[in-house]
C-alpha cells in the first residue's frame, strides 16, 4: 500500500522485529510518555496484536500498532513523525489498519484520543469515528492533564 500527497509516498508493511528501535524513536518524538523499545516488543509478542510502519524510502515515518480480541479492535497508539504529517501517510496508515481489523473479525474498532489533538481528531472523524467516552485528565501535559475521548467507529453491521 502507499500514500501519497504534497510529493511525499510511503510504503506501508507489517512490523518486524527490526523495527522496535523506530518505533521508540517516533513514538518519543511524539508522545510526553514514550513507550520503551521493550514494550514495544512485549504489545507485538502478543497474538491478537498487530502493527503496520510505514516508509519513505528506508526511513520509518509513522506506525500503527492495533489489538483485536474478539470482534473488537483497539489501535493502542498510533504515530506519524511531525514533518511528515499532512501528507497523507496518516490517512493510509488507518486504512491499512482498519482493513487488517477488518479481515481478523473485528467489527468495531477503538481508541483514545487527546482532546487537544485536534488534527488528529479530525484524521478519525474524517475516517468514521464518533466520540463515545471520556477519560477526564488521562494524559499529562506538563503539570497540566488533558482529557482523552475514546472514539469507536463500527466496521461491519
Amino acid at each position: 500500500m502507499t500514500a501519497r500527497r504534497a510529493g511525499a509516498s510511503a510504503a506501508i508493511e507489517p512490523i518486524g522485529a527490526l523495527d522496535l528501535d523506530d518505533l521508540a524513536r517516533l513514538h518519543a518524538g511524539s508522545f510526553e510518555e514514550p513507550w520503551s523499545r521493550d514494550a514495544f516488543a512485549r504489545v507485538l509478542a502478543a497474538t491478537e496484536s498487530y502493527g503496520l510502519i510505514a516508509r519513505d524510502g528506508a526511513a520509518a515515518t509513522g506506525f500503527a500498532l492495533c489489538r483485536v480480541v474478539a470482534d473488537e479492535c483497539e489501535i493502542l497508539t498510533f504515530v506519524v513523525a511531525p514533518r511528515f504529517r499532512r501528507h497523507g501517510i496518516g490517512s493510509a496508515l488507518l486504512d491499512a489498519a482498519l482493513a487488517r481489523a477488518a479481515a481478523r473479525g473485528a467489527r468495531f474498532v477503538f481508541l483514545e484520543v487527546a482532546e487537544d489533538n485536534v488534527p488528529a481528531r479530525a484524521l478519525y472523524a474524517g475516517a468514521g469515528f464518533r466520540r463515545v467516552g471520556v477519560r477526564e485528565g488521562y494524559y499529562r501535559r506538563g503539570a497540566s492533564r488533558v482529557d482523552a475521548w475514546t472514539l469507536k467507529r463500527t466496521l461491519v453491521d
